[in-house]
């Protein structure tokens, strides 16, 4: 039988989660009590597929045809998680002139082809996605990409049919990520709180926007930094296996 101190301390944990849970604050763990969310937000390209060193590469070679020297890294560190919009607008930036008006057709037929030739779903996500549905947890992606791109590699890799009728663009809002304006609508869209809602993303301006948003964020660091994505807020893992228990549910 626990003691006084202890039956005292489990209290006092219990009523901070319902306090919480109160206030609609975002998912919460409190010394190993896991509240489980009811919705789970599926970022795309590096979570659901493994698409970015493909695009990058692509990305990164258009552009150094444009005048700024840029390699896969150098891509990656200015442009993942960003929407195409952003990524132009970084570009004219950086490089101080125009994109012609073909710069972006050439560049998504390239990655396209690149996509077409050796794209694959991101190791585990498969069976990580089948448990949180299993559980009775609703799921949806919301991604920077368009909706043709996430057609195209959610198609190729054969996660499309576990998503159906239930992915979002950057394109259905004024302001993509970092801002919260995805998620939010995501959340909305599928009819749950953003406080009951978790983010798994593996961008920082895709884990400040969750954060922005009042739900918690997943950083997922296979290949990002993972103390980039703590620094914005994420809370860190490398392997989508780990994805059920971090969610709560039971193995």
């Amino acid at each position: 039988m626990p003691s006084a101190a202890g039956r005292k301390r489990s209290c006092a944990i219990w009523r901070r989660a319902r306090w919480a849970c109160r206030l609609r604050l975002p998912f919460i763990r409190l010394r190993g009590v896991t509240v489980r969310p009811s919705l789970v937000i599926f970022d795309c390209d590096g979570v659901l597929v493994d698409s970015e060193g493909i695009a990058n590469r692509a990305l990164a070679a258009a552009v150094t045809a444009h005048g700024l020297a840029l390699d896969e890294a150098g891509s990656r560190r200015e442009f993942v998680g960003l929407s195409m919009t952003s990524v132009m607008a970084r570009i004219e930036v950086l490089t101080g002139k125009a994109l012609p008006p073909d710069w972006l057709p050439r560049l998504q037929a390239e990655t396209y082809d690149g996509f077409r030739a050796g794209l694959q779903a991101v190791p585990g996500i498969a069976a990580a996605v089948a448990a949180v549905r299993s559980a009775g947890l609703a799921t949806c992606v919301a991604s920077s990409g368009t909706p043709d791109k996430m057609a195209l590699t959610l198609g190729l890799t054969g996660l499309a049919p576990l998503f159906e009728g239930r992915i979002f663009s950057a394109l259905e809002v004024r302001h993509g990520k970092p801002a919260p304006d995805l998620f939010l609508h995501a959340a909305a869209r599928m009819g749950h709180e953003p406080g009951k809602s978790v983010v798994v993303e593996d961008s920082v301006p895709g884990v400040t926007g969750a954060v922005a948003a009042g739900m918690r964020a997943l950083g997922f660091a296979r290949e990002t930094d993972a103390r980039l994505l703590a620094a914005a807020g994420a809370e860190t893992f490398t392997d989508m296996a780990a994805l059920p228990a971090l969610l709560g549910l039971q193995p």
